[in-house]
């Protein structure tokens, strides 16, 4: 039975041409809410390419294992798949397949460990450089740390926290440093942490694999636009392009050096100019079309059994 290689060979198509679509797209930058559902659709797509690919080689492998998948299906689709006789590679491509995907588990357990460490050490070191004051109540969702440097970051957690240094409130005025909390609580409600931890989880657990390298920067980089345009929509494009020129003016980011905030620049200069956006229609059928690419690995993997009962 060649349906499990047909999936692989599905999942490897999808990963190299859609990254290169993705890349081509005039769009993303102009709807990059829209760009991060279509990315993680892609992605989904590949990984559900790998586990049906997985479940049937195990299928054909193991008659314990094809029992439990065609338990409720009736015979004749347990025909149509030809599960009988095993194929010499079902046993080693299900095992690789199943390593891969505790593989993933694994990382993105890493990934999450680490995250929880890291806002466990940021919240010691918020404790100590801003502790509870007699008479104060503590787990605030806003705190404002003593600092030369103007920076702002939301903390995630049980008790979201948004830090704000006092050399950024002395920057930013009135409706910039609206913004900017806005363009964190955006991060917040999103929930973009999470997408940078699976993103992060896939790339460091695969690192040969293009396709989850390309998610990872990409999730970095549309998250930020994505939380600009939340802070616009409420304050204005100049107004948050304004609070990210006084928020990483000191860092050297608008210089010619490069530095680790390169793409500063490009978001004020999105900012400042906007592009026009898509058409409503466009973006129906655009997230329509993301939607159905996780689907066709399933058509594919019931076409032998859909064909059995028609």
């Amino acid at each position: 039975m060649m349906l499990p290689a047909a999936l692989l060979l599905l999942g490897a198509l999808t990963a190299v041409v859609a990254p290169r679509l993705l890349a081509r797209a005039d769009w993303a930058d102009r709807e990059p809410v829209l760009a991060l559902w279509v990315w993680q659709c892609v992605v989904a797509a590949v990984l559900v390419c790998c586990a049906l690919s997985m479940t049937l080689s195990a299928a054909s492998a193991w008659q314990a294992v094809r029992g439990r998948v065609f338990a409720p299906a009736p015979r004749v689709v347990a025909e149509a798949y030809a599960l009988g006789t095993a194929e010499p590679w079902a046993a080693t491509t299900a095992l690789t397949l199943a390593c891969g995907g505790v593989w993933s588990a694994v990382m993105l357990v890493r990934e999450v460990a680490r995250a929880r460490t890291r806002r466990r050490s940021r919240r010691a070191e918020l404790l100590l450089r801003s502790p509870v004051l007699p008479g104060e109540e503590p787990g605030g969702r806003l705190v404002v740390l003593e600092g030369e440097r103007s920076d702002a970051w939301w903390l995630p957690g049980a008790t979201p926290r948004l830090v704000i240094t006092t050399a950024a409130m002395r920057r930013l005025k009135g409706r910039q440093l609206d913004a900017l909390v806005a363009h964190e609580e955006g991060h917040a409600q999103a929930r973009h942490d999470w997408l940078l931890h699976c993103s992060a989880a896939l790339a460091g657990g695969f690192p040969q694999v293009p396709v989850f390298a390309a998610f990872r920067d990409e999730m970095h980089r549309l998250v930020e636009l994505a939380a600009d345009d939340m802070a616009s929509r409420r304050f204005g494009r100049l107004t948050t392009a304004l609070a990210l020129v006084e928020l990483n003016e000191d860092r050297g980011v608008f210089g010619p050096s490069p530095t680790p905030q390169a793409h500063v620049p490009q978001r004020v200069h999105r900012l400042l100019t906007p592009p026009d956006r898509l058409t409503t229609a466009r973006r129906v059928r655009l997230t329509a079309t993301a939607a159905l690419v996780p689907v066709v690995p399933v058509l594919v993997a019931f076409v032998p059994g859909l064909r059995a009962l028609g």
